[in-house]
């Protein structure tokens, strides 16, 4: 049988790194390649535990993607912006206007069939299912291993509450940020207000463009340095919830990068993971960590909300909810009985 030839796309070119000063986050590295012992399950386990109890943010290596499988689909990622025509972009791509957040976003569902595509994305669904199951069942379900580890739990425990068949909205999304000078004035400079995801693991493909910051524990914001062919790992709500503030959900933006990065395209590539749509957002209190916590972050038993129930909260809110000022940049909305901040 003949090898099946890949459809063509034009290369996409990442931006040089950055030689500008800026103040990195101190982040740890999981090297995925020793989840394969138990006792680097367990080595692992505690650096994950660390790392999503104290910065909400950790790198990946050597989760089973080469370099060029990597520069593969950030080909395809670009496809949506570079190749579909602005009538198509209509009907299919997410344009946020607000000046506040502007960006376009493409979503796949891990169901690549779930709805239509346009036609110059789909010769590329089946390297993308291909991609999607690869991060469900090689990265996320690895890392929900140590996590629940890290939680004294059966390892399986977060496994099981993430099947890569049921239902829910877990998915691929590519990301691109077009700004003028007049948005970047009138947003002073931030392209994605300080937010937490609404899933429960987010897995970013690092790339060049140095533009994210996380905001620390001291409320300093730092940024996320570029790792080769790494990933960026981050928690999100439902695994905050999950863990009773245990693992945190860390407060994150993007922004304007350095200036020796300004003429170049910073595209995204990400994989969203959500828990099967019917998981209560409870925390998992046969977990003896959760047992000793002294301050269980929790919400009322009656009010609890399934993964679902968020899901459509979060996104029905999105840039159409009233927020009500804090203070420093702070702004608040309640959905579901639970605060959710913004950080401008």
């Amino acid at each position: 049988m003949a090898d099946v030839v890949p459809p063509e796309t034009p290369h996409y070119v990442p931006a040089p790194e950055t030689k500008a000063d800026v103040d990195y986050a101190d982040l740890p590295i999981i090297d995925l390649s020793k989840v394969s012992t138990p006792e680097g399950r367990l080595a692992l386990a505690q650096q994950a535990r660390d790392a999503m109890s104290n910065q909400g943010f950790f790198y990946v290596i050597n989760h089973g993607l080469t370099s060029a499988q990597t520069g593969r689909m950030f080909d395809i990622a670009d496809v949506p912006f570079a190749r579909v025509s602005e009538e198509e972009k209509k009907i299919y791509v997410h344009i946020d206007g607000g000046v506040r957040d502007q960006l376009e976003h493409y979503n796949v569902n891990r169901d690549v069939r779930k709805r239509q595509h346009p036609e110059p994305l789909r010769p590329f669904l089946p390297e993308i299912e291909a991609f999607a199951r690869h991060n469900h069942e090689n990265i996320l379900h690895p890392i929900l291993r140590l996590l629940a580890i890290g939680l004294e739990l059966a390892e399986e425990t977060l496994v099981n509450l993430h099947g890569f068949s049921s239902v829910g909205e877990t998915y691929v999304r590519f990301m691109n940020y077009p700004r003028s000078k007049e948005e970047e004035t009138k947003t002073n400079n931030v392209w994605l207000k300080g937010h937490t995801d609404f899933g429960s693991i987010t897995i970013l493909y690092s790339q060049p463009v140095a533009a994210l910051q996380i905001l620390t524990k001291e409320g300093a914001w730092k940024w996320v340095k570029h790792v080769e062919n790494a990933l960026v790992i981050n928690a999100g709500d439902a695994l905050e919830f999950l863990s009773g503030g245990f693992y945190r959900a860390t407060i994150h933006r993007v922004v304007q990068p350095p200036p020796d990065q300004r003429t170049y395209t910073r595209l995204g590539l990400f994989y969203f993971c959500m828990t099967d749509d019917n998981v209560k957002l409870a925390p998992l209190l046969e977990s003896p960590v959760l047992q000793r916590l002294e301050n269980l972050k929790r919400v009322d038993d009656a009010e609890v909300p399934s993964m679902e129930v968020w899901r459509r909260g979060r996104t029905a809110a999105y840039g159409q909810s009233d927020l009500k000022p804090m203070g420093n940049g702070v702004e608040e909305e309640v959905i579901n009985g639970v605060v959710v901040k913004h950080y401008n």
